[in-house]
């Protein structure tokens, strides 16, 4: 499949059948590199956090904030929106668009500094996404967060622009709802006997789940190999490369969507009242 940011199934990269395999190819040469993910069986979590010698005190704290409306409006049509405060960084917006086909994208925007194209792949499924980034003052995602300042605000006029040009007709910053705070712990690590930099991620959602995802990044031309190691390592670590994948985005904006149509429900019920 192409891919859209939904929970897929074990399938290796060299399981993918040709014709598929050869649009997934065409994809990763117009892009800009490869992030091969896999999130962790629940089972396995604390098991793979120990074969690791992952030290959660080493990690960095970042809070992330998506931007959606409770339909999930942007979601549907490919578009994410996101803010984070990273400890000690400051902060960073997204407008995030997939998927896409690298060479259908406008040749301005593509040589944009601000514009990443990447391929992500995890077991049984990739995708494809553009990406605007924008460096912004921590505080700024803060005061959005608590409804102080407006949202359209933390964006650069280029990630105004692009959002613009995707978001569904009638859909603009000011119709969209805070879904967050995420919290999130970050480390990066290189692996014992490795060369290659790892990264493990624990997203804590508020209903008290989480997602342990481990990630790496590199060149297209290495993606096959790079796979193929990391499924080595990972075997060795006793995690296991199959079963259900489930985003961290996907996670939140489900759990957030969920709330957020309660929450309306339960004005609306009030005021029948």
């Amino acid at each position: 499949m192409e891919g859209s940011d939904v929970a897929t199934t074990g399938r290796r990269l060299t399981e993918i059948p040709g014709e598929e395999l050869a649009h997934l190819l065409d994809l990763v040469r117009g892009s800009d590199s490869v992030e091969l993910k896999l999130t962790v069986p629940g089972a396995d979590q604390r098991s793979a956090i120990k074969s690791l010698g992952l030290d959660p005190l080493e990690a960095q704290i970042r809070q992330v904030f998506f931007f959606d409306t409770p339909d999930l409006a942007l979601n549907q049509a490919g578009v994410v929106v996101r803010a984070r405060r990273v400890q000690g960084r400051g902060g960073d917006t997204v407008v995030k668009l997939r998927p896409v086909v690298p060479d259908d994208l406008p040749e301005e925007l593509r040589r944009s500094p601000a514009m990443v194209v990447e391929v992500d792949a995890m077991p049984g499924g990739y995708v494809c996404s553009a990406t605007l980034k924008s460096r912004v003052d921590a505080g700024e995602v803060r005061e959005v967060s608590l409804g102080k300042r407006p949202l359209r605000k933390l964006f650069s006029k280029q990630q105004r622009a692009f959002y613009a040009a995707h978001a569904p007709e009638g859909v603009g910053f000011d119709d969209l709802s805070v879904f967050g705070p995420i919290f999130v712990l970050k480390l990066n690590f290189v692996p014992e006997g490795g060369s290659r930099r790892v990264v493990a991620e624990v997203w804590l959602y508020p209903d008290d789940s989480h997602i342990l995802e481990l990630s790496t990044k590199c060149a297209g031309s290495e993606m096959f190999q790079v796979a193929a190691e990391g499924r080595a390592f990972l075997s060795r670590a006793g995690v296991t490369p199959s079963g259900e994948q489930h985003t961290k985005t996907r996670a939140a904006l489900e759990y957030f969507s969920r709330i957020a149509r309660e929450e309306r429900a339960a004005a609306e019920t009030d005021g029948d009242g």
